[in-house]
């Protein structure tokens, strides 16, 4: 059966989010990729479909996709990689186009070499010995942990002493979670710091619903932020809950998280979810096992280091 690769296309942004599905079914159990999600890939500024995506067809089947992006201007390349069980020459087809890509897009930036990133779940649908053969190894292990939520279960929590929240519908606000953020990260695995600018543009960024992202305080000393998101069909969802380290250990990523439960569970939702490293040095997994989130399913980014060819 022959395989036809052509990039994507803003238009093709259901057939991506029906082939994401058909993989959460074969990993997860069930569908919960939602089409606004794939849309930000596709609409994101520095997207460029036309050199970094791919999109692979048997007799007009699309069986599997891609996505390179470039955070970094650097030598940090991410990469995501989606194929149908049982497509292993597919989903070699894909790893040459988007390596070599990954090479030339380092060079560009002025690296000798491309540190390839991409996550998988632990039990994808890929055949992961095609990318132990190719010097792909598992570098970190993602946890996205769910809780069941409701007005009676999660009512909302009172403050602790001293601590004030605020949300971002004011625009300098909205700057100032930005920087929080970025102090906040700097030292996580994976995290790509951004100017406010930069960050601001990313559709995923620009459809957030404000009132949920919130400002913490202690002692009138911003100090704690959350990002929260009920555009999932599946669930609300934390993109990020972080505390300034000189701020931890006085119950303030207990209590956002807890606000997160009641107002989520004020719009109607049945539960919540959210994405963690689980070698993240703040302690933030057993901060929210602790506060009954359980495990869904686990992730693993896998790193792969190609050199840049000499010209």
């Amino acid at each position: 059966m022959s395989t036809d690769v052509r990039p994507a296309t803003l238009r093709d942004a259901q057939l991506i989010c029906d082939l994401l599905n058909e993989i959460d079914l074969a990993e997860i159990g069930r569908a919960e990729t939602d089409l606004p999600y794939v849309t930000t890939g596709l609409e994101h500024p520095d997207a460029d479909l036309p050199h970094n995506s791919w999109l692979a067809f048997e007799d007009d089947r699309l069986v599997a996709y891609g996505l390179l992006w470039d955070d970094s201007k650097g030598e940090r390349i991410d990469i995501d990689h989606y194929v149908l069980p049982g497509r292993d020459e597919t989903a070699v087809l894909l790893f040459n186009l988007m390596e070599a890509r990954a090479t030339r897009v380092a060079a560009a930036n002025g690296a000798d070499r491309a540190v390839v990133h991409m996550q998988l779940n632990t039990r994808p649908t890929l055949d992961t010995a095609l990318i132990e053969a190719r010097g792909w190894q598992t570098v970190r292990r993602y946890h996205v942990l769910t809780k069941p939520v409701s007005p009676a279960g999660d009512p909302p929590p009172d403050a602790p002493p001293g601590v004030t929240v605020r949300d971002c519908a004011a625009p300098e606000d909205r700057r100032r979670l930005h920087e929080l953020r970025q102090r906040a990260m700097a030292h996580h695995f994976d995290f790509q710091p951004q100017t406010y600018e930069k960050w601001a543009e990313d559709p995923g960024v620009a459809s957030l619903d404000w009132s949920l992202c919130w400002i913490a305080s202690v002692d009138g000393t911003d100090a704690g932020i959350l990002l929260g998101r009920n555009d999932r069909e599946a669930m609300g969802w934390v993109s990020t809950l972080a505390v300034l380290e000189e701020a931890r250990g006085k119950g303030l990523g207990g209590h956002l998280l807890r606000r997160a439960f009641a107002a989520f569970a004020g719009r109607g939702r049945d539960s919540v979810g959210l994405g963690v490293d689980t070698r993240n040095a703040s302690g933030a997994l057993g901060l929210y096992e602790r506060h009954g989130m359980g495990l869904h399913f686990a992730v693993d980014t896998w790193e792969v280091t190609i050199p840049v060819p000499a010209v």
